[in-house]
């Protein structure tokens, strides 16, 4: 007989191998793994693991330990395979041509004073409140350009 420690652990595993969408295609994979537990079960384990959705870099939310999503560096891709890693940043989405990033509380206004410094030319401003950024590109100018201008922040920053 499993543990509920050895399930607890296997989720959390799981949560950070793959980009689940939702709650049935971790049920399957519990399944697969030998752990015969409800739907309602796992919603339980998923909220005491504090395990939440968070949008992905093409904007589709999956589960991500609320761990590694507030605590660590976090990788945004862009569908080039280019990579944003910067230090309290959570996650960028966008509405439009704005961009919203997320970061961890306190954070918000150092990024973007380092964006409003160093991307003037593709980003009009910045409005950063202590753990959200408002990004307002310039006119024309196309997310990808966005991300790539950050990329750049991101490489003279680390």
């Amino acid at each position: 007989m499993k543990t509920k420690k050895e399930r607890l652990s296997l989720i959390l595993d799981l949560v950070r191998k793959h980009a689940f969408g939702n709650q049935e295609e971790l049920l399957k994979l519990l399944h697969q793994s030998g752990f015969e537990v409800t739907q309602a079960t796992l919603s339980r384990d998923i909220k005491y693991l504090k395990i939440i959705k968070s949008p992905d870099a093409s904007g589709n939310y999956i589960y991500v330990s609320s761990a590694k999503n507030i605590y660590s560096k976090n990788k945004v891709s862009d569908k080039s395979g280019n990579e944003l890693t910067v230090k309290g940043f959570i996650s960028l989405e966008f509405s439009g041509n704005l961009g919203v990033i997320k970061t961890r509380p306190g954070y918000a206004m150092g990024i973007a004073s380092d964006i409003d410094g160093k991307a003037s030319h593709i980003i009009l401003g910045t409005i950063a409140g202590d753990d959200t950024i408002l990004i307002i590109p310039r006119e024309g100018v196309e997310k990808k350009a966005i991300i790539e201008a950050l990329e750049f922040i991101n490489q003279q920053i680390n």
